[in-house]
């Protein structure tokens, strides 16, 4: 198994990057939040997961060990494969997804591209246990979580309704949203985000 590799950044899309290692370069699919993590990276390390299958053999990269958990734990769920796992990745962080499952939100797991509604059960009632006893999400939490969630959502819609990339919306409502633990408003929210983009 090829844990990580480490070198020069040759190309980098948000799909996938090209990574040179002792002249040689790999093919690597990753999510956008590893996109976002190596754009202004020249010497990079990424952790991967080689997934092996009849037809293929397909390297994945993740920039945090939390993300290639998740995807681990993911492909390991009977009809979710590689690019299912990358997708939700791709749409939520390790600690959103988390919390969907813990809270049974199937309503969220299921708007993952590939993701049906007897398949996003499936994967509530495979990992929900697991997540539960790492106790990285306490129940009292979960509301606030959840309730987070739509606020980030709603904020979200808002800035890209006033011309904001979506990447950038993100990054900088995640930002405000760690610094303010405590509740917050969603104007409150849209306003910080206005000042600091």
């Amino acid at each position: 198994m090829i844990s990580y590799l480490k070198g020069f950044l040759v190309e980098l899309e948000p799909t996938h990057l090209i990574i040179e290692v002792g002249g040689v370069g790999y093919h690597v699919n990753i999510p956008l939040s590893t996109f976002d993590a190596f754009k202004s990276q020249k010497e990079i390390k990424v952790l991967t997961h080689f997934h092996v299958k009849e037809d293929a053999q397909t390297l994945y990269g993740f920039y945090l060990p939390e993300e290639r958990t998740v995807f681990l734990d993911l492909v390991g769920i009977s009809g979710i494969g590689p690019s299912t796992a990358i997708g939700m990745l791709s749409a939520m962080n390790p600690h959103e997804i988390k919390s969907a499952i813990v809270a049974e939100n199937v309503k969220q797991i299921q708007s993952i591209k590939g993701i049906g509604g007897k398949t996003a059960q499936r994967v509530i009632l495979e990992l929900k246990d697991k997540y539960k006893k790492e106790g990285l999400i306490s129940e009292s939490s979960q509301s606030s979580v959840v309730s987070n969630n739509s606020l980030r959502n709603e904020a979200l819609s808002a800035l890209i309704n006033l011309g904001f990339a979506k990447n950038s919306a993100e990054k900088v409502i995640d930002k405000i949203l760690q610094a303010n633990q405590e509740n917050i408003t969603l104007e409150q929210l849209i306003k910080q985000a206005l000042k600091s983009a």
